[in-house]
């Protein structure tokens, strides 16, 4: 928090053995960027690989923000998969309910926590293949990433009958020019 202001004030009762006083602090937040986040977590040793990919796509559709999966070693030695979604703190009740509906988890633990992410931006550029969308991330109007969209540079490599990296190359070209 920013502190911008401090205001002490006294009330006009006076009880023994206890200050009647109070302290407010007005303020921002410091990093105006920061948003609150739930991640919640479960293990699986015993579900059909097939599933989830399913299960991803219905977390994912339910408003995840994301979802990934680790491979962990569980009790007994056994393999087993952590699944992590992380999403606002609203949908934490649906997305537990997709959870135990398509999964085969018995038991679903979760944390609130603060996040920073970079400000996002869009720019299309011009290549001899076609057009291609770049990701861009800035903080403060300094640029930190910038990447052309994979899924524009693979569809335009299928329809012109080049590799992915040639229109990838083609693409940072243009863009640096």
């Amino acid at each position: 928090m920013r502190v911008d202001a401090i205001g002490y004030g006294a009330g006009g009762r006076d009880t023994p053995g206890m200050p009647n006083v109070l302290r407010v602090l007005k303020g921002a937040r410091a990093d105006g960027s920061a948003e609150r986040v739930v991640k919640i977590e479960c293990e699986i040793d015993d579900m059909n690989p097939q599933l989830f990919g399913p299960l991803m796509d219905a977390l994912l559709a339910a408003g995840a923000l994301d979802v990934f999966y680790t491979p962990v070693q569980m009790k007994k030695s056994r393999p087993g998969t952590l699944v992590t979604v992380v999403a606002a703190p609203d949908k934490r009740s649906p997305l537990t309910d997709i959870l135990f509906r398509d999964s085969t988890t018995i038991g679903i633990r979760y944390e609130e926590m603060a996040r920073t992410c970079l400000d996002r931006a869009v720019e299309i550029v011009q290549t001899p293949y076609g057009e291609v969308r770049f990701k861009i991330a800035r903080r403060d109007g300094v640029e930190f990433n910038a990447a052309p969209e994979f899924e524009d540079c693979a569809r335009l490599a299928a329809e012109r009958g080049v590799s992915v990296k040639t229109v990838q190359a083609a693409a940072l070209r243009a863009r640096r020019q």
